[in-house]
């Protein structure tokens, strides 16, 4: 692609970040230029964030109906999965799974809590009231 050819549609991280692309320069040569972006990548990433919204909010109505514990919400908003909350935390993956129980969860320490709140940037109170 030629370095006048390259995309500049504006997207959603428009104002926060611009994309290196490699593009021909007029001596035919390779060279780096910015992008604002590229409408089918924006397309894409706009389906993703859909998704995402979507299972932070099935994590909620789960906390609403007492099938799971806030660190399920937490887990959503954060985009992690049981090994990255595991790292985060120092528990076992099946020590985790046990805390998204709702029966579980509100018997846990605050030292153990405090180990989620840390994890997920939030204070204890959050977490425990949410």
């Amino acid at each position: 692609m030629k370095k006048e050819e390259v995309p500049q549609d504006p997207s959603v991280l428009d104002k926060f970040t611009k994309e290196v692309c490699y593009a021909v320069d007029e001596k035919g040569e390779y060279t780096t230029t910015l992008s604002r972006g590229w409408q089918v990548k924006a397309d894409a990433l706009g389906i993703t964030w859909q998704d995402v919204e979507a299972r932070v909010e099935e994590a909620r109505q789960q906390i609403k109906n007492g099938a799971r514990s806030p660190i399920a919400y937490f887990m959503e908003v954060n985009m992690m999965d049981l090994a990255m909350v595991s790292a985060y935390t120092g528990f076992w993956q099946w020590t985790i799974k046990r805390h998204l129980k709702p029966d579980v969860f509100k018997n846990l320490s605050d030292k153990k809590l405090q180990k989620y709140a840390d994890a997920f940037q939030i204070s204890l109170q959050e977490l425990k009231n949410f």
